[in-house]
C-alpha cells in the first residue's frame, strides 16, 4: 500500500497559496491560472486556512457578496484537516470522505509539505489495483 509521501513525489511541487488579507477574487483567479481547486491560506509561512471553489460558491456566490471586496479570511475554511506523508492512501482517502473534503494539505512537523486532492489519491487506487490484477494474471498464466 502506498503513502501519500509517494503520491506527492509524483506531483509538482508547487504548493499555491494566497493571504488571507487578499481577496476571495484574487485568490479564484490564481485558482484559475493554476487549474486547482484550492488554495492554502498563509500568514508569516504557516498554515491558517484552506479556501476552495466550494468555499466560493457557498460564502460569496449564494450569499450574494462581491469577491472583489471580501477577503480571503472572511470566507476560508479555519478547522483544516490535515494528515502527515506517512498516511497510507487508502487512510487519507478514508479521511477526505469522513470529512467530505476534497483537498488534504500534508504536513511534516508542522511544516506543510504539499497538498493531495481526491483524484490524486483515487488515481494512486486506480494504479496499484490495476497493478495487482496485472500480477495476478501473470501468476495464473505461469
Amino acid at each position: 500500500m502506498s503513502t501519500v509521501k509517494q503520491v506527492l513525489d509524483s506531483k509538482d511541487h508547487n504548493i499555491w497559496h494566497i493571504s488571507p488579507k487578499e481577496t476571495v477574487f484574487e485568490a479564484i483567479q490564481l485558482m484559475a491560472d493554476k487549474r486547482i481547486g484550492a488554495l492554502l491560506v498563509m500568514n508569516a509561512g504557516q498554515m491558517v486556512g484552506i479556501i476552495s471553489e466550494r468555499d466560493y460558491a457557498r460564502e460569496v456566490i449564494l450569499k450574494g457578496r462581491a469577491s472583489k471586496d471580501t477577503n480571503v479570511e472572511d470566507i476560508m475554511t479555519r478547522q483544516v484537516v490535515t494528515a502527515s506523508p506517512t498516511e497510507r492512501v487508502r487512510d487519507a482517502l478514508g479521511l477526505m470522505t469522513n470529512h467530505r473534503i476534497r483537498h488534504l494539505p500534508i504536513l511534516e512537523n508542522e511544516h506543510v509539505v504539499g497538498i493531495v486532492s481526491i483524484g490524486d489519491l483515487v488515481q494512486e487506487m486506480i494504479n496499484e489495483q490495476q497493478q495487482t490484477i496485472e500480477q495476478l494474471e501473470n501468476y495464473i498464466r505461469g
